[in-house]
């Protein structure tokens, strides 16, 4: 039997919805909100702007702002990233939503609960042993590679430990690509 994948097969991670924030409502005391259907709030003072993500509270449904821009001279924002503000590009909400500096600065984390699927291959490889998967992100979903692999092959994660081989951790959450081999079952 030859050591050399015989199969590549490609998964792909592909976020079905933005994600929750973990982020404490100042009225209900609530530990979850939402971007909705993504909105940015631009406020002009003059030639400076500021630039907040609205979020509302997923039980009272209360409005708040994380600020994106402070003060911030117009001359200075892109024309492009000023336009996607002012219309609301849900590109943009999402890419701001997923910068792990909004979060830092805005003091929450995402949670990535039924946010997110993935896509496999529809037919599996007969008796082809040993597989190689190559796993894409297409936003930066952290999922623990143990529990990714485990639910795109039907097995325990346990089976899991024992039979798969790769460069990364297996029970470390992570939002970018890799790949792995499944050695067969004997």
């Amino acid at each position: 039997m030859s050591s050399s994948p015989h199969v590549v097969l490609p998964w792909s991670v592909r976020r079905t919805r933005l994600p929750l924030l973990s982020l404490r409502c100042v009225d209900c005391r609530s530990e979850s909100a939402t971007t909705g259907d993504g909105r940015f709030r631009v406020n002009a003072n003059g030639k400076l702007l500021d630039v907040w993500l609205l979020v509302r509270c997923v039980s009272c449904d209360r409005t708040s702002k994380l600020t994106l821009h402070e003060r911030t001279p117009v001359s200075s924002l892109d024309p492009a990233t000023l336009h996607g503000y002012h219309v609301n590009d849900p590109v943009l909400v999402a890419a701001t939503l997923v910068d792990p500096a909004l979060a830092r600065r805005g003091r929450f984390t995402l949670d990535w609960t039924d946010a997110w699927r993935l896509d496999t291959p529809t037919e599996r490889p007969g008796g082809a042993w040993p597989l190689r998967v190559e796993v894409t992100f297409e936003d930066p979903v952290p999922v623990r590679p143990d529990r990714l692999i485990a639910h795109g092959l039907g097995l325990s994660r346990h089976e899991v430990l024992r039979r798969v081989k790769g460069d990364v951790p297996l029970r470390r959450p992570r939002s970018t690509d890799f790949t792995f081999t499944v050695l067969s079952e004997g």
